[in-house]
């Protein structure tokens, strides 16, 4: 067997411990045990919560280059089989957060030995899953003080072949809010349905009277998604369910989009308390902002990426996805990227494997691009 690199042995090391939301407790210990083998002369390491900042300060800075990358698993029990799978039942980096942690580790090693002229801060995020980490990081005290004057992050890709680099100017990902519906009726016997009111009937109605707002609501040359993923309802066969409820989510290309999503949802939920004679209530969750990247940064990325040689550079289109990262876009001029990763299985996926070849070839890449971005005159 040929012996792994430092940085893939990393990413295998945080793939086994997955942790959700504000709860990375292990794997920022992990982090800040790597970070502290670094030498200290040029670094300064502050904790927030259970994420990192690790400023490398430069040797005659101008400006301070940020880079962010995210902490956080899923609630999604691992599948792949793999020797150095999940230890976390029921939790799994099936978005490759992993991988996004042990690339930032690889860039920040390079730098901690060979600084740049400008100052880097590297920002390890939790919550980026949920409840969302990016907003209240970019509001502590930390932040305010080290606040960088630009801001990179890359997502992988598992649809794109390693050596890809996916992005555009502009908008990128969507505005993102979670779904959640409550509907409480009257509970009875299964034989006597005209004596109670019948909450997975109305679930059912709602889910489909959602779908109308897409088709019949949003201007067909914006872009909307409501999904529901989840429903739950009632207790037994036999017995009328008095409660049910409705997991989802939104997704929008435009703001105005989100607010008239919602307007409508609140109509089509009040229509069926009414028609049901029911009660519901409406929670949004977590909602992130689009993420919208800077146009002439990007630009001067995706040349500096084509003139680079080592990268296939992809103008992609804008997708659903959802990202916190956008919190920081929009007080911080920046862009974040797609890194290929060449899965079969997609994020998410309880097999999701990417091809860990992608972690050296991205450290490599954005040590170039920083020595640039950050040594220019």
């Amino acid at each position: 067997m040929s012996a792994i690199s430092p940085f893939v042995a990393i990413r295998r090391d945080l793939h086994q411990i997955p942790e959700l939301g504000f709860q990375e407790f292990k794997t920022q210990q992990y982090l800040l045990r790597y970070i502290q083998s670094l030498p200290q002369e040029r670094l300064q390491v502050r904790t927030w919560k259970t994420g990192i900042f690790v400023k490398v300060n430069g040797t005659s800075p101008r400006k301070t280059i940020g880079y962010r990358a995210d902490m956080d698993g899923l609630p999604i029990r691992e599948e792949t089989g793999l020797p150095y799978r999940s230890k976390h039942e029921g939790r799994m980096h099936a978005c490759g957060h992993d991988v996004h942690m042990s690339i930032a580790l690889g860039v920040l090693t390079h730098f901690a030995y060979h600084p740049l002229k400008d100052d880097l801060l590297f920002v390890f995020q939790p919550a980026e899953e949920g409840p969302g980490g990016a907003k209240p990081m970019l509001e502590s005290d930390i932040m305010r003080e080290w606040k960088p004057d630009i801001i990179v992050a890359l997502h992988i890709a598992p649809e794109y072949p390693v050596g890809t680099i996916a992005t555009k100017e502009g908008l990128l990902f969507a505005n993102t809010s979670e779904l959640f519906i409550d509907l409480k009726g009257k509970g009875g016997h299964a034989a006597f349905p005209h004596l109670a009111n019948d909450m997975v009937v109305a679930a059912c109605a709602l889910v489909t009277q959602l779908q109308s707002i897409v088709a019949r609501n949003v201007d067909p040359l914006d872009g909307a998604v409501i999904t529901i993923g989840k429903i739950a309802g009632g207790t037994v066969q036999n017995v009328i369910a008095e409660h049910a409820r409705l997991e989802g989510t939104i997704r929008t290309l435009s703001t105005a989009a989100m607010q008239k999503v919602k307007r409508r949802i609140e109509a089509i939920v009040h229509g069926i308390e009414v028609a049901y004679e029911c009660e519901a209530s409406i929670d949004y969750g977590a909602m992130y902002h689009e993420v919208y990247n800077d146009l002439d940064l990007t630009a001067e990325f995706m040349k500096f990426a084509k003139a680079h040689g080592g990268v296939n550079v992809i103008r992609c289109k804008e997708a659903m996805t959802g990202e916190d990262f956008g919190y920081m876009l929009a007080e911080i001029p920046g862009f974040i990227f797609w890194l290929g990763v060449d899965s079969p299985y997609g994020l998410h996926h309880a097999k999701l494997a990417p091809n860990e070849e992608a972690i050296d070839r991205a450290i490599a890449f954005l040590i170039d691009y920083f020595s640039w971005k950050g040594n220019a005159e």
